[in-house]
C-alpha cells in the first residue's frame, strides 16, 4: 500500500474513534451528571529520503467538557446536585472515585449510596448514614445533613488538584490519581439534579459531519485501489 492509503487509513481510523464518542454522548444525553466527551487529533510527520514528508494523524486522545449541566428540579429528598465547581466522593471497591451524578438513596442499612450501590462518603471519607423513619432530612449549602434540625454528617464535596488528569470510568464517575481537595467554590442543592452537558443537536450535527467525512475517506480508498489495480493490469499486459 502507498503513503496515500496509510494516510487515509489512519484519518479514517480517527473518524471512527470520534464516531464512537459522538455517538456514546448521544445515548449519555438524558444521564445524569453525565460529562461530554470529545476527541483531540495528533499528527505524526516521519521524513522520507525522496519526495514530501509523510504525514498521518490519529484521534485516539479524548477531552472531556466539565461545564456545569443544567440543574433539573425533582424534589427528591435524597437528590442533590452541585452549583459550582466541585465533586460528590463515592466509595468504590477500587478506591474513591468523583462524581457529580446525585441521585442518591438510602440502602437497607441506612448507607446513602449511588444507583450502583457504592456508598456515598462524608468530609471525613466515611459512608454517611441516614436513619430511617427519624424525620425529615434537609441538606445546607456546604453539605451538611440534618435531621428534624439534628445534624447528621456533611457530603463531602471536594476538587480534583489536577483535573485534566482526571480519568472517566464507568460514565459518570472519574479517578483523580493526584488527589483531590475541599471546596468551597460550590453549593450542595437538596431535590435537584444536574443534567448531562451533552448539546444533542451539537453532536448530531457533528455525526453528520463525521460520517461524510468517513464516506469520503470510504470513496478515496476506492479509487484509489482501482486505480492501482488499473496500473497492476497495464503493467502486467505490456510485459
Amino acid at each position: 500500500m502507498e503513503s496515500t492509503g496509510y494516510i487515509t487509513l489512519s484519518r479514517q481510523s480517527g473518524l471512527q474513534r470520534e464516531m464512537q464518542v459522538v455517538a456514546n454522548n448521544i445515548a449519555n444525553a438524558s444521564t445524569t451528571g453525565f460529562r461530554a466527551e470529545g476527541v483531540i487529533f495528533s499528527e505524526y510527520v516521519k521524513g522520507m529520503d525522496k519526495g514530501p514528508s509523510l504525514s498521518m494523524g490519529q484521534g485516539n486522545i479524548a477531552k472531556t467538557s466539565f461545564e456545569q449541566g443544567a440543574l433539573t428540579q425533582t424534589n427528591g429528598t435524597f437528590d442533590f446536585a452541585i452549583e459550582g465547581d466541585g465533586y460528590f466522593v463515592v466509595q468504590t471497591p477500587l478506591g474513591d472515585r468523583l462524581t457529580r451524578a446525585g441521585a442518591f438513596s438510602p440502602d437497607a442499612e441506612g448507607q446513602l449510596v449511588t444507583p450502583d450501590g457504592f456508598p456515598v462518603l462524608d468530609a471525613g471519607r466515611a459512608p454517611l448514614f441516614v436513619p430511617a423513619g427519624a424525620g425529615t432530612l434537609s441538606v445546607s449549602s456546604d453539605g451538611t445533613l440534618s435531621m428534624d434540625g439534628a445534624p447528621l454528617g456533611q457530603i463531602a464535596v471536594v476538587r480534583p488538584l489536577e483535573p485534566l488528569n482526571m480519568v472517566r470510568e464507568d460514565g459518570v464517575m472519574f479517578r483523580a490519581d493526584e488527589g483531590d481537595e475541599p471546596t468551597e467554590q460550590a453549593r450542595v442543592l437538596q431535590g435537584f439534579v444536574e443534567s448531562s452537558n451533552v448539546n444533542p443537536l451539537l453532536e448530531l450535527s457533528r455525526m453528520i459531519e463525521v460520517q461524510r467525512a468517513y464516506e469520503m475517506g470510504q470513496s478515496f480508498l476506492k479509487t484509489e485501489d482501482e486505480r492501482v489495480r488499473a496500473a497492476v493490469k497495464t503493467l502486467t499486459e505490456t510485459q
